[in-house]
């Protein structure tokens, strides 16, 4: 655990402010640049856990820089380098208020509000009949508020524009995004025998133009299943053997820590 990072203090040359998130920490630096540095503190439920995981924030940056760089020709992002395996340096945007959550599979949060009884998710209707841990007809976008402190909330598209939260023009680009980003590293995990379940994007907005920002599709922000034996496995309606946060969640869940968080 010697190896464990678990926070930062820097203070770079130009640097105008310092944010620190559940995961990560981002300076702000004149001229529109950020250094976000990962560390290895671990969240579940919007709650930062008391230990941290060796080399995680290493392996989310890295994962990171792998997949924005190979979703670049897709929509533009923030990254302009990475000098150390913790740290990636890039554009400051300004963010928009909400999370794209895309689904491809009834798991997860989903899947608890689906086995309480609920059918819409964010405004989007689930087919009745299904089971935990199966794949939606046609992928789902069920966004989330982004909250500066607190937990994020779900939200559907209509609320959305009627709060003016994004704009009609500006929501539907992001929503055209995600679908193509999804699609994009789906078909990367699927080459590595993974299924990308389902995962976040979060995007931001410089000079007019949108961009991807923070990390995407790492185990911290999306959920795989093992590509061998998920039929079989769903058939006997076992649980999935999985890549993902989700046996954190599960454990505090069972242990009652949710209600803290």
């Amino acid at each position: 655990m010697s190896n464990t990072i678990l926070s930062s203090d820097f203070n770079f040359p130009g640097q105008t402010d310092v944010y620190k998130g559940k995961v990560r920490e981002v300076y702000s630096l004149e001229n529109d640049l950020l250094v976000m540095i990962a560390t290895d503190r671990i969240s579940a439920f919007d709650c930062i856990l008391p230990k941290g995981i060796p080399f995680k924030g290493q392996v989310l940056n890295q994962l990171a820089a792998k997949f924005l760089e190979a979703t670049s020709d897709i929509v533009p992002n923030w990254r302009l380098a990475s000098p150390d395996p913790n740290v990636t340096i890039g554009h400051r945007c300004e963010p928009f208020k909400v999370e794209m959550v895309i689904r491809g599979y009834l798991t997860g949060h989903a899947w608890r509000e689906y086995n309480s009884g609920k059918r819409v998710l964010c405004g989007v209707e689930m087919p009745e009949g299904m089971k935990e841990n199966q794949a939606f007809p046609e992928p789902i976008i069920t966004p989330t508020t982004k909250a500066a402190v607190g937990h994020d909330e779900d939200i559907s598209r209509e609320d959305i524009l009627a709060k003016g939260i994004v704009s009609e023009e500006d929501y539907v680009q992001l929503e055209n995004y995600t679908r193509a980003l999804f699609k994009r590293g789906g078909d990367m995990a699927d080459k590595m025998g993974l299924i990308l379940v389902d995962t976040k994007y979060e995007f931001g907005k410089k000079d007019g133009k949108i961009y991807l920002i923070d990390e995407i599709h790492t185990p911290d922000s999306s959920r795989y299943f093992y590509k061998e034996g998920y039929r079989e496995r769903l058939e006997k309606g076992e649980a999935q053997r999985q890549l993902s946060k989700e046996f954190v969640r599960q454990w505090l869940i069972e242990n009652g820590f949710q209600l803290f968080c």
